[in-house]
This record gives structure tokens, C-alpha cells and sequence, in this order.
């Protein structure tokens, strides 16, 4: 019965763990791709130069 046990619950944490890498992976290329944006559709200043679209 303890090896059974074992077996499902490293099963259950393997499981587990491949959703949260694939769901991480999705927020990743999300991140990306919003960040690419942020280039194309920067704003410009007053003065003729280009903005940054974020505050770092």
C-alpha cells in the first residue's frame, strides 16, 4: 500500500508540475509579445525622439 502511495502522489506532483511549466510558458510568450508592441506603437516626443511606452 506505501509504495502505491508513493507512486501516486510523485504522479500527482509530476502532473502538477507540467501544468504550472506549460501555463508559465503561455504568460512568457504573452509577456513578449505585448513587450514587442511596445516598440511598434511607441509614442514620440515633443521634440521629434521616440518615448519609451514603459516607466523603468
Amino acid at each position: 500500500m506505501g509504495p502505491l502511495l508513493i507512486v501516486l502522489l510523485l504522479a500527482l506532483l509530476l502532473f502538477g508540475g507540467g501544468f504550472a511549466l506549460h501555463l508559465l510558458w503561455w504568460i512568457a510568450v504573452v509577456v513578449i509579445i505585448v513587450w514587442a508592441l511596445g516598440f511598434v506603437m511607441r509614442g514620440t516626443h515633443s521634440s521629434g525622439g521616440r518615448n519609451r511606452w514603459y516607466r523603468w
